[in-house]
């Protein structure tokens, strides 16, 4: 009798374990709404683009984007796929669209595709100081990108180099709990190289595109 009641402790024991750990497992918080996906879910960005085409040669120009959750469906793999509709105004009234791109959540990362280029933005949970080759889907291509948290807003650091004499490439994203990417930043610059001007950081080509959100919503 006190052979079979100590079974049946233990039974119960390892089922309330059981539920617990599940229980456990459940509340953990992945940081998905670091990049909220729902249908209808926008964001309008204050965008100044500087595109470099020689020495001396430079065009600066101020624009909007807005980009909007506008449909989703499941492919072969059975992800969920959302498409993002891209449009762009002058004046953050009349908007044109200009082109769409998907947004996953695969593997614990956030694969964000435009023009056929898949690139992994963010991985979950985003912890300080986590590093991932953002260029994983390309091919065996690589690009290590590093996450710096700071509570309730992280940073991506997709590249920060700049050698002073040849080139500057510095590109990062920041994203907010709750609202999804809130500031993009890419700058890739090559430096004359000419004996005359080498070393002087003489702009020979390249761009830069800041993009910081100034609205966000649902409709």
């Amino acid at each position: 009798m006190n052979k079979l009641l100590s079974i049946l402790v233990l039974a119960v024991l390892i089922f309330f374990t059981a539920c617990d750990r599940e229980i456990e497992e459940g509340q953990v918080d992945l940081g998905y709404d670091f990049q909220p996906l729902e249908i209808g879910l926008f964001w309008i960005y204050e965008v100044d683009q500087t595109t470099h085409f020689g020495e001396n040669d430079s065009e600066q120009t101020l624009f909007f984007y807005k980009d909007r959750i506008r449909s989703i469906y499941t492919n072969e793999e059975g992800e969920a796929v959302y498409i993002v509709q891209r449009s762009k105004s002058s004046t953050n009234s009349a908007w044109s669209n200009v082109l769409e791109y998907t947004l996953i959540q695969r593997d614990r990362g956030l694969v964000r595709t435009i023009e056929n280029q898949p690139l992994v933005s963010l991985v979950f949970p985003p912890k300080n100081g986590v590093v991932w080759n953002g260029y994983i889907y390309r091919n065996g291509s690589e690009d290590e990108f590093e996450l710096i948290s700071s509570g309730n807003s992280i940073r991506v650091n997709q590249e920060e180099s700049d050698d002073l004499v040849t080139y500057r490439d510095i590109r990062y994203e920041v994203y907010e709990k709750g609202v999804g990417l809130t500031e993009k930043y890419d700058e890739v610059l090559t430096y004359c190289s000419r004996n005359d001007c080498l070393g002087d950081m003489l702009i020979d080509s390249g761009f830069k595109i800041h993009m910081k959100l100034i609205e966000n919503g649902k409709n």
